[in-house]
């Protein structure tokens, strides 16, 4: 029982060490993509991650530890995901039929998906996935942007 518990203890350990790495990586590739730094918002859960756009402040991404039966899962373990917000429905229908993606845990799930940061799902379809999450969430460009957009253009064009 005791080579049980200690090959369980060190399996447990090198997972949550991969989870520390992946998430190092996932943070730092925000910040240097972004510029954004996570945000700790909740005393209750010090270790939930928000990312936000910097002139609308604008969640585009939340970093979580849950576990497995909050994902509809058999299991008790703890599983770190990510929630991005998708601006196509069917793409978030889509993915939560693929291993390591479910609907938005803890947020509206016809507009959010959560991804497994376990190695399932491939760094680059993270990374496209940030991207989409970060577009999705960005300033609307009404009439008003267009318009001043034109006018900087106008002005520009009298200095010359």
């Amino acid at each position: 029982m005791n080579r049980f518990c200690a090959a369980f203890r060190r399996r447990f350990v090198c997972k949550m060490e991969s989870m520390k790495s992946f998430r190092n990586k996932l943070f730092s590739y925000v910040e240097s993509q972004y510029g954004s730094e996570p945000e700790y918002l909740w005393l209750r859960f010090p270790t939930y991650a928000v990312f936000r756009h910097a002139d609308n402040k604008k969640w585009f991404a939340i970093v979580m530890t849950v576990t497995g039966t909050k994902l509809g899962l058999d299991s008790e373990a703890p599983i770190e995901i990510l929630n991005v917000k998708l601006s196509d429905p069917l793409m978030i229908d889509f993915l939560s039929q693929r291993d390591g993606f479910f609907r938005g845990y803890h947020m509206n799930q016809n507009n959010w998906i959560s991804v497994c940061l376990d190695g399932t799902v491939p760094w680059e379809e993270i990374c496209g996935l940030l991207e989409e999450s970060y577009r999705a969430t960005a300033p609307k460009r009404g009439k008003n942007a267009r318009h001043r957009a034109k006018n900087d253009v106008s002005s520009a064009d009298e200095l010359t």
